[in-house]
């Protein structure tokens, strides 16, 4: 999977230019294809779960539902508890390095998934994933830090494409691989990609040396992170709205197939897979280049521009009278959430000093793990006692109030 960046002015020649500088792009591609492999390893799972859950000895219907959203969830309570720990150790021993842990741990969780003999070890093994794993948000950081600043946004937007095509293609590859080869070798396949992801990382990624301490000298003193941070303001925001950007996407998830069955749809499954597509797809064709366009205009101002576009797209949604409205409508609002979470990456790294940087992004991190769990539970209570509009209403005013606290935050020396 190559990268290419888009033109740019030609920048003077370093007579000595660092690792990073020489290898940035590299490093992005691996990135872009460890992430996209290890999201596919971790969604994939999503048409057959329910199956799983029922071959490993569960068979009251209320039953399976249950456990397949406590182990769906699992993953990601787990990843946000121990993202800002990962960033920590990043900042200390280096981003590769983590990177390597995660895609090998991933690797070992995954194939580990395919062996499991009943629930309480499928949900261990979950828990273990999210432990272990956490490849896309390390690469998230190992670009921020790494790649020149002029270039950022570009980088975030290339790499977040990469993540949402593997959340696009991770659900299509687990509808058809169960069929031709078993629930559990479908597991045994995806670990193995990722240990090709894990090879990959660890031969071809070139990160910047770690400045080694002299012997005899003392030991640096601990850096308290907030500490350096001269405005925390923006960071704080980004966090929060890093939080409710996730919780708003993931809001509507639980409450689309039901949605379209009140449409009167036929073949249900088939159109909400099509609905979900619809988004990821836009945001997959939209993310780089909005990021191009937030690195000329300023990072602030698109996300702002994106989450208002995103609450208005949302309106109509609440009132269409057939599926294809609906198709249409969430593949506009996937344009909008294309370039959200890159520009929040990139105005988070833009306020942090490099010593904090990879702690401060792995906060941003679990905030949106934190969106991912409480998003789908919020949007399934709210649909189910109170209608389905109400949840798409709701979402809107959400992000309606992100973009109103974004204007008022907004530091004024940033474009």
């Amino acid at each position: 999977m190559s990268v290419q960046p888009p033109s740019a002015p030609s920048q003077p020649s370093a007579a000595d230019p660092s690792v990073a500088e020489r290898h940035w792009k590299r490093n992005l591609t691996v990135c872009v294809f460890g992430a996209f492999t290890t999201i596919v390893a971790m969604t994939l799972l999503l048409p057959f779960l329910p199956l799983y859950v029922e071959h490993l000895g569960v068979s009251d219907p209320p039953a399976i539902v249950q456990w397949s959203g406590v182990a769906f969830g699992a993953t990601f309570l787990s990843a946000a508890l121990t993202a800002p720990l990962w960033g920590r150790l990043g900042d200390r021993y280096g981003r590769k390095l983590m990177l390597i842990r995660a895609s090998l741990g991933m690797a070992i969780a995954m194939s580990l998934i395919g062996l499991a003999e009943n629930i309480y070890q499928l949900v261990g093994l979950r828990l273990l994933a999210g432990l272990l794993g956490g490849y896309a948000s390390g690469a998230t950081i190992l670009v921020a830090t790494q790649t020149p600043k002029e270039r950022s946004g570009w980088a975030l937007g290339t790499l977040s494409s990469g993540i949402m095509a593997g959340n696009l293609t991770g659900p299509l590859i687990g509808g058809l691989l169960p069929p031709l080869i078993g629930i559990r070798n479908t597991f045994f396949l995806a670990g193995g990609v990722i240990f090709l992801t894990f090879l990959a990382t660890l031969f071809l990624m070139k990160e910047t040396p770690r400045p080694r301490r002299a012997a005899g000298a003392p030991k640096p003193v601990t850096v308290r992170p907030w500490d350096v941070i001269p405005d925390k303001k923006p960071v704080v925001t980004m966090f929060v709205v890093a939080c409710l950007v996730m919780f708003s996407i993931m809001s509507i998830e639980p409450i689309i197939t039901v949605y379209l069955i009140q449409l009167h749809t036929k073949n249900v499954t088939l159109m909400a897979g099509l609905v979900m597509s619809a988004t990821a797809l836009a945001s997959v064709l939209s993310a780089s280049r909005i990021g191009k366009l937030a690195d000329r205009i300023g990072h602030w101002k698109v996300v702002i521009g994106c989450l208002s576009a995103a609450a208005v797209l949302l309106i109509p949604q609440a009132f269409v009278s057939n599926e294809w409205q609906l198709v249409v409508l969430r593949f506009l609002m996937g344009i909008a959430l294309g370039g959200l979470l890159p520009c929040i990456a990139a105005i988070i790294r833009h306020s942090v000093p490099d010593i904090v940087a990879g702690r401060m992004l792995g906060y941003s991190t679990s905030s949106q793990y934190v969106g991912q769990v409480l998003g789908p539970l919020t949007g399934g209570y709210l649909g189910g006692h109170f209608g389905m509009p109400i949840v798409f209403i709701a979402t809107c005013v959400l992000m309606a109030a992100c973009a109103a606290v974004m204007l008022v935050m907004r530091p004024v020396s940033v474009r």
